[in-house]
């Protein structure tokens, strides 16, 4: 004789439902709108910026504004001006996780460190952008109803 348990299991959550994300991409709407769409598609309210110093006296003006900061760096010079980004954001004090997307990036990085931007390979996949979403993220707390 065979029993089987049956697991209920939860509906899945999306990982960045209500997030305000600033996205930091060129002017070629094809190459922008695919990440926003991404973002978009997992629950992230996505706003698009053109301009590397608009973008930081955005974060920098509402440092509380929003709750993820995503650069795709080739448009911008590459991985290392991805970086110089973050460190002129943390230079203002700005403590908001942040992704940098490249060609570049050979491996992709997970920090432990906070103040660390999270490295994700482009093209960008739905598989990274979840699980580099969900680490950025890991320190949100979501209250769900129940």
């Amino acid at each position: 004789m065979q029993v089987f348990r049956q697991v209920e299991a939860q509906d899945p959550i999306l990982v960045g439902w209500g997030v305000r994300v600033l996205m930091l991409g060129s002017d070629h709407a094809d190459q922008r709108g695919c990440t926003a769409r991404r973002l978009a598609g997992i629950g992230g309210i996505v706003e698009t910026e053109g301009d590397v110093f608009a973008a930081l006296e955005t974060a920098m003006t509402y440092p509380t504004g929003y709750g993820l900061f995503v650069v795709d760096c080739d448009n911008f010079g590459g991985l290392e001006a991805g970086r110089n980004i973050v460190r002129m954001l943390r230079q203002g004090d700005v403590a908001i996780p942040v992704i940098l997307v490249s060609k570049d990036c050979s491996e992709q990085k997970f920090p432990y460190a906070d103040h660390q931007a999270v490295e994700l390979r482009a093209p960008l996949s739905a598989v990274a952008l979840r699980v580099g979403l969900d680490h950025a993220l890991r320190h949100r707390l979501v209250y769900q109803a129940a």
